[in-house]
């Protein structure tokens, strides 16, 4: 039978050993067995685990959540089969990206005004589903999106716009010079508490969970451009009002 050891496969896989073993330690990856030297080898079984654990993490799962998944796979072909029609899904979602990004060159081009459903078609919340189970577990990424994908379009949009509206407010506000603990910001943190906590679907952030949101905003880039394209520095402001607010209004939770 065909085997590769650990410097092999990580390799043909364009990864490292060192995540290969770090796979290993988590139970997702054991090698199929271990020479005498100490070595590790990996059979062809290996590698179709392998290719599923890099296709799952393509797709934005953690680690614990794709241990779950592969409990629940019995057989090699399930598998495949499993792995195949996500690929599938992947394809048909950047397809429909690709189409939404040709339809606004198009319309830009020809100074036609941009349609918002045009523009977000293929882009799905799902792509924080890793740091939502990372967080806060499985459980609470499901529960998040059963309650999302229950909504109507309608109020989809009014909860976006409603943020909108919160990060511009931010961005006006810094820029007339407001300080972060000032009444006028803090207002504005108050609407985006309850914004929050629409979105934990009616649980009221605590300070520690607020205040954590906050410094993510600041911290992660993925979210900072929310703020910062209205000014420099916004969502740095933004977690600053909400280290106040938290403070103030939080502090007894």
């Amino acid at each position: 039978m065909a085997e590769w050891s650990i410097q092999e496969l990580a390799r043909a896989a364009g990864t490292t050993s060192r995540t290969l073993r770090h796979y290993g330690e988590k139970g997702l990856l054991p090698p199929s067995r271990t020479g005498a030297n100490g070595y590790r080898y990996y059979d062809e079984d290996s590698l179709v685990r392998l290719q599923r654990i890099l296709l799952l993490r393509e797709l934005g799962l953690g680690l614990p959540a794709i241990a779950e998944v592969l409990r629940g796979e019995q057989d090699t072909p399930s598998a495949l089969r499993t792995h195949l029609a996500l690929l599938e899904q992947e394809r048909e979602r950047l397809e429909r990206r690709i189409a939404s990004v040709r339809t606004t060159l198009d319309r830009t081009g020809r100074g036609e005004p941009l349609m918002a459903e045009e523009m977000f078609d293929g882009f799905d919340h799902s792509r924080y589903e890793q740091e939502v189970t990372e967080r806060w577990g499985q459980d609470a990424w499901r529960s998040g999106d059963r309650w999302w994908r229950s909504l109507t379009e309608a109020d989809k949009e009014a909860l976006r716009q409603r943020h909108l509206d919160i990060a511009r407010d931010y961005g006006t506000a810094r820029a007339e010079g407001r300080a972060a603990d000032s009444p006028e910001v803090q207002a504005i943190v108050r609407r985006h508490y309850d914004w929050v906590a629409v979105g934990w679907q009616g649980r009221r952030p605590t300070a520690e969970a607020f205040t954590g949101l906050g410094q993510m905003y600041a911290d992660d880039p993925r979210f900072a451009r929310n703020y910062d394209r209205h000014g420099e520095g916004t969502a740095r402001f933004v977690r600053d009002a909400i280290a106040v607010f938290a403070g103030r209004e939080l502090s007894g939770d």
